[in-house]
C-alpha cells in the first residue's frame, strides 16, 4: 500500500474511532431501553462478524486462519467485545454512569503503563502531560452531575477498571500478536467469537429475549447502525490502527467519545451544553494532541515485530 493510500486510511481510521465510536453511546441508549445488553451485543456482533466475512469472501480476502490466529482471535474478542463491551455494561448496574465513564479516561494512561512494564517503552512528559489534560477534561465533563454511588459500588469499580485494564492490554497485544493477514478479516473473526460468547452469555443469565421484529422503528435504525457504522466500520478502522500507530494514540478515542457524545445529545436530544461542558472538550482535545505529537517522542514511534 502507498504512503499516501494508507496515510488517509489512517485519518479516515481516526474519524471512525473519534467520531463513530462517540455516536455509538446514543445508539446503544436508544437500543437497551428495549433489549437485554448481552442480546443487543451478541445481535450486534454476531451480524457484523458474519456480513464482514461475507464481503471479505465476495472481495476474496483469505479467510485462512491458523490455530495460533483464531486463538489470539478469541482472546482479543472476548478482552475487547465481550469483558470490554457486555462485562461494562453489566457493571453499571452498580456504579453511577458519570463516575464510570471518568474510571475509562484512564485507559490511555493504563496502555503507557503497561508499555513500560510489558515492552520496556519509555515514558515522556509530554505523553504524561497529554494524559493529565485528558484527565483534567473528563474530570470537568463528568463532575458537572452529582455522583451517586450504590452500596454495592466497590464491586461495579473494580469490574470497571477491570474492563479498562482488559482493553489496555488486549490493545497492545493486538498491535504484536500474530493475526489472519488482512485486519478485516480479523475483525470478523473477533466479532464472530465474542457474539458468540455474549449469546451463551445471555442464555446464562436468563435474559429476555425480543425479536426484531418487536422492536420499536427507531431500535431497529440504531441496531443497523451499531452493526454497519458502530461495528464493521470502526472496529475494522481500530484494528487497522493498532497495527499501523502507537496504541497509545488510539487509546485517545477514550478522551474523544464522550466529546462527541455529547454533542450528539444536544442535537439529537436537545440535551444544554453548558460552558463547563466547551471547556472541558477543549481540554480534552489538547491532551490529544500532546499524545498525538510527533515531536521527538519516542514512545509514539510505530510497533515494530522482533
Amino acid at each position: 500500500m502507498s504512503k499516501p493510500r494508507k496515510g488517509i486510511l489512517i485519518i479516515l481510521s481516526f474519524f471512525a474511532i473519534y467520531v463513530i465510536w462517540g455516536s455509538t453511546y446514543l445508539m446503544n441508549k436508544i437500543v437497551v431501553t428495549e433489549v437485554a445488553p448481552f442480546l443487543l451485543a451478541a445481535i450486534r456482533f454476531l451480524s457484523a462478524g458474519t456480513l464482514i466475512m461475507v464481503i471479505a469472501k465476495i472481495l476474496k480476502f483469505s479467510l485462512k486462519i491458523t490455530k495460533a490466529q483464531f486463538i489470539n482471535c478469541v482472546i482479543a474478542g472476548f478482552l475487547f467485545l465481550f469483558y470490554g463491551n457486555g462485562i461494562f455494561v453489566w457493571a453499571l448496574k452498580y456504579v453511577d454512569s458519570g463516575f464510570a465513564a471518568l474510571i475509562v479516561a484512564t485507559q490511555p494512561l493504563f496502555v503507557i503503563i503497561l508499555m513500560r512494564i510489558l515492552q520496556g517503552k519509555k515514558i515522556q512528559s509530554k505523553s504524561l502531560m497529554g494524559v493529565g489534560l485528558g484527565l483534567v477534561g473528563m474530570y470537568l465533563l463528568i463532575s458537572q452531575d452529582t455522583l451517586v454511588l450504590s452500596e454495592e459500588s466497590s464491586i461495579g469499580i473494580a469490574v470497571i477498571f477491570s474492563c479498562v485494564l482488559g482493553i489496555s492490554f488486549a490493545s497492545i497485544f493486538v498491535s504484536r500478536a500474530n493475526l489472519p493477514s488482512h485486519f478485516f478479516v480479523t475483525t470478523g473473526y473477533q466479532m464472530l467469537t465474542a457474539g458468540t460468547l455474549l449469546l451463551i452469555g445471555s442464555l446464562v443469565l436468563d435474559e429476555t429475549w425480543t425479536s426484531p421484529l418487536e422492536w420499536s422503528g427507531k431500535a431497529q435504525l440504531a441496531m443497523i447502525l451499531l452493526i454497519v457504522f458502530g461495528s464493521i466500520v470502526a472496529f475494522t478502522a481500530f484494528n487497522f490502527l493498532l497495527k499501523e500507530v502507537s496504541t497509545e494514540k488510539v487509546a485517545t478515542s477514550a478522551y474523544v467519545n464522550p466529546v462527541i457524545a455529547l454533542l450528539l445529545g444536544w442535537y439529537v436530544l436537545n440535551e444544554t451544553i453548558s460552558v463547563q461542558s466547551l471547556i472541558a472538550g477543549a481540554v480534552l482535545l489538547t491532551g490529544v494532541y500532546f499524545i498525538n505529537s510527533k515531536k521527538k517522542i519516542v514512545i509514539f514511534s510505530r510497533f515494530k515485530k522482533n
